[in-house]
């Protein structure tokens, strides 16, 4: 993990993003103390299974009507 102090992280910016792209991470300093880390991005995930996403299970399970009944006194005492 290379640290860099904001200076010399602006005037290479473009240098230090390739290296986050190689998998490297960057800690960058101000006075000698860190502050932040570039750092690689993880794929998203919606980009390789595109297929994944919401209503992938549509179909495969219905709500029944009385979802929202009160339920039966046997199990309210246990909430009260």
């Amino acid at each position: 993990m290379e640290a860099v102090n904001i200076a010399d992280a602006k005037a290479k910016l473009s240098q230090l993003v390739d290296m986050a792209e190689r998998g490297e991470e960057i800690v960058i300093a101000r006075h000698g103390r860190p502050v932040a880390k570039i750092v690689r991005l993880v794929e998203d995930v919606t980009k390789r299974y595109p297929n994944r996403g919401f209503g992938i299970d549509r179909g495969l399970f219905e709500v029944p009507d009385d979802f929202d009944d009160p339920l039966p006194p046997e199990i309210m005492r246990h909430f009260t």
